[in-house]
C-alpha cells in the first residue's frame, strides 16, 4: 500500500512537470498559468528556457524513435501515433512563438486548456494501463491457457509477440497439465496464420505438439477469446472452465473484459513484458483503444473500425 500511494506522488508530480513543459513550450497557456511563481519575472524566464529546451530535445528524441521504428516495425495504429505526436511536438519546438502568441488570446486560448485538459486524461489513462494489467495475476488452478496474437514478421513471431510466448512457455513447463490455445489469424502481410506460427514457435522450444491447439481465424481480441471458446468446447470444456491468457501487460486489463464477453466464467491474467522499443505505440494506442472500449465495448463497431480498416489495407506499402 506504501509503495502505491509512493508510485502515485510520483506520477502526479510527474504529470504536473510535462503538462507545465509541454504547455508552456507549446504556449498553449500562459506561462503564469502553468509555470510556478509566474509572477516573478526572472522565474518566468528560467521556466520558459527551460521549456523551450524540453521541446527541443522531446522533438529531436521523438525524430530518431520515429525513424527507428519505419525501420524495425510495421505500419499499425500505435506507430502512427507516435509520428502524429512526433509532429505535433517538432510544431511547437520550431513554431514556437506564433503558436504562443495563438494559443494566448480568443480562441486560442480556448482550444488551449482543452489541449491541456485531454493531455492530462490521456496521462491518466496512460498510468491505468500500465498497472492494471498486473491486478488479475494466475492462481494455479487454470485448466487452459489461452496465447493472444501479436503480429508476425512473414512467418516468425514479432518482438512483441515473442514475449508473450515466452512467458506462456515458462508458466506452461511449471504447469504441465495446462492445455494451450494459440490463438490468432493471418494478416495480410502475414505468410501463415499467427495461431499456427505461434504453435510451432512452442513446438521448437520443447513443448509436446499435443499439448497446444490453434485457433487460426480471429482478427481482434474480442474474437480471439470467442473463437477460442469454440474450439475448447469441441474438445470437453466449457465457459465454465478455469482459464489463463497471455499478453503484454499494457493489455492485460482490456484482454480481460474481452475474456468475460466472450462467456469466460473465470479468466486470470499472465502479463509478459513489452520491448522497450515498442512501449511508446503501445501504451499510445492502448490508452486510446481503453478510451474506445468503455465507449463501444467492441472492437467491431463504431468509428475507429473504418481507420483500423483503412491502416490494414496499407500494410504491405510500410511492412519492413
Amino acid at each position: 500500500m506504501l509503495s502505491l500511494f509512493f508510485s502515485v506522488g510520483i506520477f502526479h508530480h510527474s504529470t504536473i512537470r510535462v503538462v507545465q513543459y509541454l504547455t508552456c513550450g507549446c504556449g498553449i497557456l500562459p506561462a503564469p498559468f502553468v509555470c510556478r511563481d509566474g509572477n516573478n519575472p526572472l522565474n518566468k524566464i528560467n521556466e520558459m528556457k527551460t521549456a523551450k529546451f524540453f521541446m527541443a530535445f522531446m522533438a529531436a528524441a521523438l525524430l530518431a524513435y520515429s525513424l527507428m521504428l519505419v525501420f524495425l516495425s510495421n505500419f499499425n495504429m500505435g506507430n502512427l501515433m507516435v509520428w502524429v505526436l512526433t509532429a505535433a511536438v517538432t510544431a511547437c519546438a520550431v513554431w514556437h512563438k506564433p503558436l504562443a502568441v495563438w494559443f494566448r488570446t480568443g480562441a486560442g486560448r480556448v482550444v488551449g486548456i482543452v489541449l491541456a485538459v485531454l493531455l492530462v486524461i490521456y496521462l491518466v489513462l496512460i498510468a491505468f494501463v500500465s498497472v492494471s494489467g498486473y491486478t488479475n495475476p494466475p492462481t494455479g488452478q487454470e485448466q487452459v491457457m489461452i496465447v493472444l496474437g501479436a503480429g508476425l514478421r512473414r512467418d516468425k513471431p514479432s518482438m512483441l509477440l515473442r514475449y508473450r510466448l515466452d512467458k506462456a512457455y515458462e508458466y506452461a513447463v511449471e504447469h504441465p497439465d495446462l492445455l494451450i490455445v494459440t490463438s490468432g489469424g493471418q494478416g495480410r502481410d502475414e505468410w501463415v496464420p499467427e495461431g499456427q506460427a505461434m504453435r510451432d514457435y512452442l513446438i521448437e522450444k520443447g513443448l509436446p505438439a499435443e499439448r497446444i491447439l490453434a485457433e487460426n481465424k480471429s482478427t481482434s481480441t474480442e474474437e480471439n477469446f470467442a473463437f477460442s471458446l469454440n474450439i475448447l468446447k469441441e474438445h470437453g470444456f466449457t465457459a465454465d472452465t478455469p482459464i489463463v491468457y497471455v499478453s503484454n501487460a499494457f493489455h492485460c486489463y482490456r484482454a480481460g473484459r474481452y475474456a468475460a464477453r466472450a462467456g469466460f466464467a473465470t479468466a486470470s491474467a499472465l502479463p509478459a513484458h513489452t520491448p522497450w522499443r515498442s512501449v511508446l505505440p503501445c501504451y499510445l494506442r492502448e490508452a486510446l483503444a481503453l478510451a474506445y472500449y468503455w465507449v463501444f465495448k467492441t472492437s467491431a463497431s463504431g468509428p475507429m473500425h473504418a481507420m483500423v480498416g483503412l491502416l490494414d489495407l496499407n500494410k504491405k506499402f510500410f511492412y519492413k
